[in-house]
């Protein structure tokens, strides 16, 4: 296929409430994942790699630490003349309010998308992390004649009270959708990715807006499955989703394992990310590092093991960090003991604090704190 005849949009603010500790001051798509990227890259590099070039940004509320990230969006090769990046800021709803759902988003933003010149129109979350081959989910959805595929996964649910349950035939068909069912253990769950013609979306939306509907599961694609040729498609490769605190700190481990790495950080795929130039990585003359990812312009004075370090972090002589996620500019003073602690931006833990979470409940602390 040359080229790509498909715009993307992306929902920078779905899901915040589920991770409030991460997100009280940020979208979920400009939370700080794997020691140097942003959620918002998974999503923007999927749509780059697949020769996307026209990419919209819908957000709700706290996008400014978002609009730092991408800028012009040229480290995602969407500086352009022609299409480029759009971050398309909050409107007022019919509920007067700035935090509307992703239907009324898309209403909101009909225009941009009327505008547009793409043929197809891909959606996506921003808390979903993958890395997957987007050219080849577009190919699928031609070849099928869908009106609209739908990118899933089979295993446990994520949280969230929108979350789709696909029912399909032996050909990937979508015969039925129920919206989060109580009591499932595994399902094929919908990723809130979405290839639609753009026309089609139009109308879908249009009729939507007259009828006073507002979800988008349930409204745009649970309504519409007898009327529209639905297919899945099975994302392939690494997939997380960002649901919980629990599930943010186990992402973030993964990149622990190598097999994970290289299912996600691909070499013919690479995930674009905003670039810092920054000193590499000092290590002091007792220092310990065991499993871990270290970014670069951080200082390490003592021990790390299995943790994951964001760029200028300093660890003190004598402190021990095990099972942790340390964000920029955190800073760890001598002689501290840390164990499943994720700190936010720019925290001071002073010397000789000991902070001690466990695998199923991990100690957050807060942007900017001083501990």
């Amino acid at each position: 296929m040359k080229g790509i005849n498909m715009m993307g949009l992306i929902f920078a603010n779905k899901h915040d409430s589920l991770v409030k500790d991460l997100t009280d001051m940020r979208a979920m798509g400009s939370v700080p994942f794997g020691g140097r990227y942003r959620l918002i890259d998974f999503s923007l590099s999927n749509m780059v790699n697949a020769d996307v070039s026209k990419v919209g940004v819908l957000t709700n509320a706290n996008y400014h630490s978002l609009m730092d990230h991408m800028g012009t969006g040229k480290a995602f090769d969407l500086a352009r003349k022609q299409g480029g990046l759009y971050i398309l800021p909050p409107n007022l709803y019919r509920s007067g309010s700035v935090n509307a759902t992703s239907l009324e988003q898309l209403i909101s933003v009909r225009n941009f998308i009327s505008n547009s010149v793409q043929e197809y129109v891909y959606l996506c979350d921003a808390d979903v992390v993958s890395n997957f081959n987007l050219k080849k989910m577009l190919r699928k959805h031609v070849s099928s004649g869908a009106d609209i595929t739908v990118g899933y996964r089979y295993g446990k649910p994520p949280k969230g009270d929108c979350v789709m349950d696909l029912k399909m035939d032996g050909e990937g068909a979508i015969k039925e959708i129920l919206i989060s069912p109580s009591g499932k253990t595994e399902c094929n769950y919908g990723l809130g990715m979405y290839i639609i013609r753009r026309e089609l979306l139009l109308e879908l939306i249009d009729e939507a807006s007259a009828h006073s509907r507002v979800t988008l599961t349930r409204d745009l694609f649970q309504r519409n499955v007898d009327k529209c040729k639905m297919y899945g498609y099975e994302v392939e490769g690494y997939v997380a989703v960002i649901d919980s605190a629990e599930t943010y700190l186990k992402a973030n481990m993964d990149l622990l394992k190598s097999e994970n790495r290289q299912a996600l950080l691909r070499r013919d795929y690479p995930v674009l990310t905003k670039v810092r130039d920054e000193a590499p990585v000092k290590y002091g003359l007792n220092s310990a590092v065991k499993n871990s990812l270290i970014a670069d312009g951080s200082v390490v004075e003592g021990t790390v093991e299995n943790s994951v370090i964001f760029r200028n972090v300093k660890i003190g002589k004598g402190a021990v960090v095990k099972n942790c996620v340390l964000m920029q500019g955190t800073q760890i003073g001598d002689n501290a003991r840390l164990e499943y602690v994720c700190a936010d931006k720019n925290v001071t833990i002073g010397e000789g604090r000991e902070l001690k979470g466990s695998e199923t409940y991990q100690v957050f602390i807060k942007k900017a704190a001083k501990v």
